[in-house]
């Protein structure tokens, strides 16, 4: 059994419950979608076609986000769970030019998938399931598979530098999924146990914003930076 099969994202019902509250478990998830579709947009919208790599696919929603500004960019699709990539052809089915992977991040260092190279590798909510030493292997990976002036970007939780600080961030966030819940007319489990059940998880490896960014230029990454921060959920990336 992988430490993938043993996680909570092997199980149908974990990730179902995933997908119908990410908007409120997220905090700003469509401005960052936001953000991330202006970053595409500004540096590779005026391509004929860009080659993308989506990490960690999910349902496809980052990917589907990209098709709204570009329509003509070939993309793969990787994920471990065939539950969520059930859910990323039911979103792109009949396009064009997409790819699907089933695989963990540990099989495609095995592998060294996906053998080809990328415009934009992007990747939300997943690396932090790695640990460090894992991080820095993945950064390696996408820096090898990345094209001359491709960027890779990284949507996703991080460790607080100090105690002190985390605990504000996780009160910003119960803050945070308190209101949406309110706004939406939703009620749910409570946001506090959300976030415990987060803290607890053995899958669950967030490392400090700074370390992997360092580990990033160690690589090789040039222009390397943080694009938007809110308590734990940031986006960063850097460009070969």
């Amino acid at each position: 059994m992988t430490e993938f099969d043993r996680s909570n994202w092997a199980k149908k019902e974990f990730t179902q419950l995933y997908r119908d509250n990410a908007d409120i478990y997220i905090v700003e998830r469509k401005r960052m979608f936001d953000l991330m579709k202006s970053f595409y947009t500004h540096f590779h919208g005026n391509r004929e076609k860009t080659k993308v790599l989506d990490l960690g696919c999910g349902d496809g929603v980052i990917t589907g986000e990209l098709l709204t500004v570009d329509n003509n960019i070939s993309a793969t699709l990787v994920d471990a769970s065939g539950d969520m990539l059930a859910k990323a052809k039911e979103r792109l089915g009949g396009r064009r030019n997409i790819t699907f992977i089933k695989a963990s991040f540990q099989e495609m260092h095995g592998k060294d998938m996906p053998g080809e190279d990328y415009d934009f590798i992007i990747s939300s909510l997943a690396i932090h399931h790695l640990s460090m030493t894992e991080k820095r292997a993945m950064f390696k990976l996408i820096y090898a598979h990345l094209n001359e002036g491709g960027h890779f970007m990284n949507i996703d939780v991080v460790r607080a530098a100090d105690d002190t600080i985390d605990q504000w961030y996780m009160q910003i966030w119960e803050e945070w999924m308190d209101k949406k819940k309110s706004m939406l007319g939703k009620k749910g489990e409570p946001s506090r146990e959300i976030i415990d059940r987060y803290k607890e998880a053995d899958e669950n490896k967030p490392d400090t914003l700074e370390d992997q960014l360092s580990a990033m230029k160690e690589i090789g990454f040039g222009i390397v930076d943080c694009y938007y921060k809110y308590g734990i959920f940031t986006m960063y990336g850097g460009k070969k």
